[in-house]
């Protein structure tokens, strides 16, 4: 699994830098020449999209393992740490997942005018560190890149974001970015306690995940003491019950970009790092904490398609959506199986793609609204044609219609629920939350698209030509993985397949 990337082209390193180097270059540039900078934002993320649709195409599944793999040494010994990418089959789909919400991101804040300069900057260091996490094999970056990820989104919401004042429900942005902030890095805390630990316990003087994993041995006991910190660390990014309380009230005050990161790429680490270091490195405390896991996503799943039910705000609706979605990747995960597994990858990209697109469609809406309840819209099919034709796609994505991404994603996890055993209840359960979730998804499109128009929304206006690509490359993906699954599967079998060997389970 160990290859030396000597003398190719540093690929996964260009990736990673394209972010941050346009973040320097907008830096450079003088605030009046918006256009200028809007361009360079979208030629970083469309240069670092089109990098990550090489290593997904170029990846050599028939040999699995950790491929394109570029090291750089920072710290010497006894405390290496050093700059160390490569990616497998469970990473490279989430590159290129993050590459295609950046760019459509640029593209549905091409109208944006407020302080556009410090704006495109944070969100580029975002970015920069999502694909920092994805691609790192050493445990110190890995953590690194976890927290430049998260940070920048305080000022993204608490600056550019929205407030909630609805009847006696008010949330400001403000409040919201700070909740999201204090939960997030206070979880961040048990997970670099977990770092330390396997630093130490390991006694190899180096933080490289790789060498960790081959070289190092840990005691049962102390998995299961460590793995829970991962788990619960982790799991909260992931939006894991009760623990996801930050995550509506983030996803609804910030700006729609944003809320397509944080939902669509930023929510991914959390279910990416319970996987990449929990499992890969603490195997037989995996397996101990994993029924906890399943109890707890089998709740994510029905408690967050019930709280989607009973939201009148159209973008709270989406982010309780999120959490009952993301449920399904964490009970994938706790099948530990085959199927399960893969379902929970695949479901993470379509999960992905599916919610970017729906909070690009809500903010298109909100942008000329100026408000999101539910109950004040109708027939908005007669001036938004094509946000409705694609906000019925994505609703029917949610929904698991055949034929789109979230049916054959969670197919999968259904799968794997019913061949544990002891989880027949669990995938029963899953199953509901996807009937609650076509009762939501069709009565919302009925109330806000089609009926009458009220005459308030005479003057709305269609989607813009930038939305109008961004929702096309986003739609199309859906429809895309749902015909034609197997370019994705037939990668996400091979990494599942290497974990499910370094864990011993069959």
């Amino acid at each position: 699994m160990w290859q030396d990337g000597g003398g190719q082209f540093p690929i996964l390193g260009a990736i990673l830098a394209l972010p941050f180097l346009g973040s320097l270059i907008i830096l450079a540039i003088p605030e009046r020449h918006q256009p200028l900078i809007r361009w360079v934002a979208a030629t970083a993320s469309f240069l670092a999209l089109l990098l990550s649709i090489w290593v997904f195409r170029a990846y050599p599944y028939d040999q699995g393992g950790y491929q394109f793999q570029e090291r750089h040494a920072w710290l010497p010994a006894p405390v290496e740490v050093s700059l160390h990418l490569g990616v497998d089959g469970l990473s490279a789909p989430l590159v290129l997942l993050t590459g295609i919400v950046i760019f459509c991101g640029v593209l549905v804040s091409w109208k944006l005018t407020r302080r556009v300069k410090d704006f495109f900057i944070l969100l580029l260091v975002l970015v920069g560190g999502v694909f920092g996490v994805f691609l790192s094999l050493d445990l110190f970056f890995f953590f690194f890149f976890y927290e430049v990820a998260v940070l920048p989104m305080y000022l993204l919401i608490a600056v550019w974001g929205s407030s909630t004042d609805f009847g006696t429900f008010q949330r400001t942005k403000e409040y919201s970015a700070m909740k999201l902030t204090l939960v997030l890095v206070a979880a961040s805390v048990p997970v670099w306690v977990a770092f330390i630990a396997l630093f130490w316990q390991a006694g190899l003087g180096t933080f490289n995940l790789v060498e960790i994993q081959q070289g190092a041995r840990f005691s049962v006991e102390f998995q299961r003491l460590f793995f829970p910190l991962v788990l619960v660390g982790f799991g909260v990014l992931a939006g894991l019950w009760p623990f996801h309380t930050w995550s509506p009230d983030g996803h609804v005050a910030a700006p729609t970009a944003v809320s397509m990161l944080h939902a669509g790429v930023l929510m991914k680490l959390g279910a990416f790092g319970i996987i990449r270091v929990g499992m890969t490195l603490m195997p037989e405390g995996a397996q101990t904490w994993m029924p906890l896991l399943l109890v707890l996503g089998t709740v994510n799943v029905v408690y967050g398609a019930l709280s989607a039910l009973a939201q009148q705000d159209l973008k709270y609706v989406v982010g309780y959506t999120s959490v009952s979605h993301m449920g399904y990747v964490l009970v994938g995960i706790a099948t530990l199986n085959m199927v399960g597994l893969s379902g929970a990858v695949l479901q993470m990209f379509s999960h992905g793609i599916m919610t970017a697109l729906m909070f690009a469609l809500v903010g298109a809406i909100y942008d000329q609204a100026h408000t999101r309840v539910i109950a004040g819209f109708g027939g908005l099919a007669r001036r938004m044609g094509i946000i409705t034709a694609f906000f019925v796609l994505a609703g029917l994505t949610s929904l698991g219609l055949p034929g789109l991404s979230g049916f054959i994603a969670e197919v999968l996890v259904f799968a794997g629920l019913f061949q544990r055993p002891g989880a027949l209840v669990f995938g029963v359960l899953a199953v509901f939350g996807a009937a609650i979730t076509a009762v939501y998804i069709l009565r919302l499109m009925g109330t806000v698209f089609f009926g009458d128009l009220p005459p308030r929304w005479e003057g709305l206006r269609d989607a813009s030509p930038s939305e109008t690509v961004a929702m096309a490359i986003l739609g199309g993906l859906l429809v895309a993985v749902g015909l034609y699954p197997a370019s994705f599967l037939r990668l996400i079998t091979r990494g599942v397949a290497d974990l499910m060997a370094i864990m011993g389970v069959a």
